[in-house]
């Protein structure tokens, strides 16, 4: 960008923009990239933010896995490492934490203190109150008293905590289908159930950050009476409630989701109920919320969602049966790799605020 192009998105005078950008290219926050081309009048110097002004790490901590990256704080992710969850305890899996991060940061050729945030993404809600998360069953020991201060404690710089499909939500926002959409949902179907609120742009989570919960809904329709801590809606529509269903309908153990999936493309009959019903529960909790928030785009995600092959039509001829609300449905763009997306994106507007705000150009501005 040029001064006058930060001064036309800014709306600040450009003499204050050149004192600015004076200051943060002296601070090394910015740099310049050569000069304008083909327009009228002289050519302009071109500046971009600089991108080892820092380095931020995202992970994403699953009942399976634990993906990390970590980026630049342009965003250009340089390294990344996935391994099996170590979820015997919640000492073990603090400690993979940080033993991936620092690696991440040695294979990038970094000094674990150039890292100036990290966002980590899991199951359950964190209460931000009590510094501790709630909710997250499929994680033995992850609710306990000082697990949060554990963790930063391992890693040794800033860190944000955020469930793990707000932040898939996120991701799809940044990188997915939902760039440019104010309003939309991101429903994650796997080991857990849950949905990420996009609203007005923003990530919406409510006032204990329970928003999206939907794991809870006392729906499913089995007649099951539903264990308090997984939820009707999640014991009927994630990935052991599905097993059940399929294992209802006749399917012979041993079965897994993926199996039933694989069976109902080669053409089972008792497969393809098994996600008809599925279909069906998913659609009903997307009507449920439908009314309430009015989004734009649905956005099918987790292991289950992911099979959008099988499931979409399904779910959208339920929807048109129970509900005038008839938002877009569409799978991730992101795959596996949405709560990651969001954790770095989500480590890298901390970062970035933390960085500048520390910088020559802002003590100008104040």
């Amino acid at each position: 960008m040029s001064r006058a192009d930060v001064a036309r998105e800014s709306g600040l005078s450009k003499p204050t923009v050149s004192l600015a950008l004076s200051g943060l290219l002296e601070a090394g926050l910015v740099r310049e990239v050569g000069r304008s081309h083909g327009g009228r009048g002289p050519s302009a110097l071109l500046y971009e933010l600089n991108p080892q002004a820092g380095w931020v790490v995202g992970i994403d901590v699953g009942r399976r896995w634990v993906r990390a990256a970590i980026a630049d704080i342009a965003g250009t992710i340089v390294a990344r490492r996935e391994e099996r969850a170590r979820v015997a305890s919640a000492s073990s899996l603090i400690g993979q934490i940080g033993a991936i991060a620092h690696d991440l940061a040695r294979e990038a050729g970094l000094g674990w203190p150039q890292v100036t945030h990290a966002a980590i993404g899991s199951p359950g809600v964190f209460d931000r109150s009590r510094g501790l998360i709630r909710m997250a069953p499929n994680l033995p020991g992850w609710g306990r008293q000082g697990l949060v201060e554990a963790v930063r404690k391992v890693l040794g710089t800033n860190v944000t905590f955020e469930n793990d499909v707000n932040l898939a939500a996120l991701g799809e926002q940044a990188h997915g289908h939902g760039r440019g959409v104010r309003d939309f949902v991101y429903l994650s179907v796997g080991t857990g159930i849950g949905m990420g609120l996009i609203v007005d742009g923003r990530l919406y989570t409510g006032s204990t950050g329970a928003a999206g919960e939907i794991g809870y809904l006392p729906l499913g329709g089995d007649g099951r009476s539903a264990h308090r801590r997984w939820g009707a809606l999640e014991e009927a529509a994630a990935a052991a409630g599905m097993v059940r269903t399929a294992r209802d309908l006749g399917m012979r153990p041993p079965l897994t989701a993926l199996k039933v999936f694989n069976a109902a493309r080669r053409g089972e009959p008792t497969a393809r109920k098994a996600i008809a019903v599925e279909a069906e529960r998913l659609a009903l909790a997307i009507a449920t919320v439908t009314p309430i928030l009015d989004p734009e785009l649905v956005v099918l995600g987790g292991g289950i969602g992911r099979n959008g092959d099988l499931l979409l039509d399904g779910i959208e001829r339920e929807l048109r049966r129970w509900s005038p609300f008839h938002p877009r449905v569409m799978t991730s763009a992101l795959g596996d790799d949405g709560v990651l997306q969001g954790a770095v994106a989500t480590a890298l507007q901390a970062a970035r605020e933390r960085v500048f705000s520390r910088s020559p150009a802002r003590a100008m501005e104040a």
